[in-house]
């Protein structure tokens, strides 16, 4: 059965990172949605059965409820309203930090933020007699966040940690999205072997030659060590995704080979993926 989310609550009270949360739960969130546009994302999520619109959330401003309420009287769906709130010092608190306009402010509705924030207060108690769900952020950490949403949505599907391993040529720069580099430089290089030397390490020739060596399985026990900690440390923080970064001189034997044997060695207790940054 597909999902329709609505996020809406205080500005300042977490829609963004509860909206970050839910994409985090496979849903595709659009930000800021204008009411007019709704019937035609309807048909769409309607008749489109791709992943993608199997579960949507859309966050949306409080003074926008009263038309998204309308427009989805007299259809199919029914969604799951989630309004976010927090104590007026903690919203003055969040916009002096970083230094935002509300958007009430913006548009002209109000000229403070004090009245911007009783306006929505307002409307908030409209919605809160009505039963809708309502978290309060005030003291909240993201991770208490999750787990609020984690119950409200019912949601209990999040996969094991996600874990890339990626093998990169340190004379081309290290990749931005690393998280952990493994520089296997000291390994014994297949280039200096004149039948190796144009191959890579997808083929088994040269994966041979690197795993064979004692150097390297020497390297592989600690570097499986260090990962084995650190991956059940991150699973029970509730990380989501790891890019474990293979370096080697130009990726093409070392890094190539030890990446395609860690994500061999891990698949199957968490999600793996590969990829070859230096192999077009």
């Amino acid at each position: 059965m597909k999902k329709l989310v609505l996020i809406s609550g205080i500005s300042g009270a977490g829609k963004s990172t509860t909206s970050n949360i839910l994409e985090d739960m496979g849903y595709t969130c659009i930000d800021q949605y204008p009411p007019e546009l709704l019937p035609d994302l309807l048909e769409l999520i309607k008749n489109d059965d791709s992943i993608r619109y199997q579960k949507v959330a859309l966050t949306i401003g409080l003074s926008d409820l009263d038309k998204f309420s309308n427009l989805l009287a007299n259809t199919e769906f029914d969604p799951t309203l989630i309004l976010l709130d927090a104590d007026k010092d903690t919203i003055i608190n969040r916009y002096k930090f970083t230094r935002r306009v509300h958007p009430l402010v913006i548009s002209n509705r109000t000229a403070t933020l004090e009245e911007a924030l009783e306006l929505e207060k307002n409307i908030l108690k409209k919605y809160k007699k009505m039963n809708a769900r309502v978290l309060d952020t005030t003291a909240l950490s993201t991770k208490q966040l999750k787990n609020a949403l984690d119950k409200l949505l019912d949601y209990k599907d999040y996969d094991n940690l996600a874990i890339t391993f990626e093998s990169f040529g340190f004379k081309n720069g290290v990749p931005d999205d690393a998280d952990v580099i493994l520089d296997v430089r000291m390994l014994d290089n297949p280039f200096y072997v004149p039948e190796l030397k144009e191959l890579t390490g997808m083929e088994k020739e040269v994966s041979d030659y690197v795993l064979n060596s004692d150097r390297t399985q020497a390297y592989l026990e600690k570097a499986i060590a260090y990962l084995d900690f650190m991956f059940e440390a991150y699973d029970k923080e509730e990380k989501r995704h790891l890019t474990i970064c293979v370096g080697c001189t130009g990726g093409q034997h070392r890094s190539v080979t030890i990446a395609n044997y860690l994500h061999e060695y891990y698949n199957g207790r968490y999600m793996c993926y590969i990829t070859h940054r230096e192999i077009k």
